[in-house]
């Protein structure tokens, strides 16, 4: 029988060159996320983009680009992502874009 469940579903955007403490942000992210007893995070790297500062960063041969777009996402039950915001908001603080979401999970098994 298929399980329909309502989740959240958060998306952490930022920078392939976003640091904290020496160490890239989108790990720092999934390690938070991991610490929190969260359900997964994955992390998915963007071909081309732009942010705040309208810079194009771009995955292009001819352009190497060190600092490719980055999404962290992470899916789990409102009331579990909801208790990690503060955490997240004060990891990542003026360095990405943090959206919230609230989403269908259509899997064998509940969140």
């Amino acid at each position: 029988m298929i399980q329909r469940d309502e989740a959240a579903l958060l998306r952490i955007y930022m920078g392939e060159s976003d640091r904290e403490d020496g160490h890239p942000l989108h790990e720092a992210v999934v390690l938070a996320a991991r610490g929190a007893g969260l359900a997964g995070a994955t992390v998915l790297r963007g071909a081309l983009g732009f942010g705040r500062s309208s810079r194009l960063h771009s995955a292009k041969i001819l352009r190497l680009s060190d600092d490719l777009p980055l999404v962290v996402e992470i899916v789990d039950r409102p009331d579990r992502i909801e208790g990690f915001l503060d955490r997240l908001t004060a990891l990542v603080g003026e360095r990405g874009l943090i959206t919230l979401e609230t989403v269908r999970v259509i899997k064998g098994a509940p969140v």
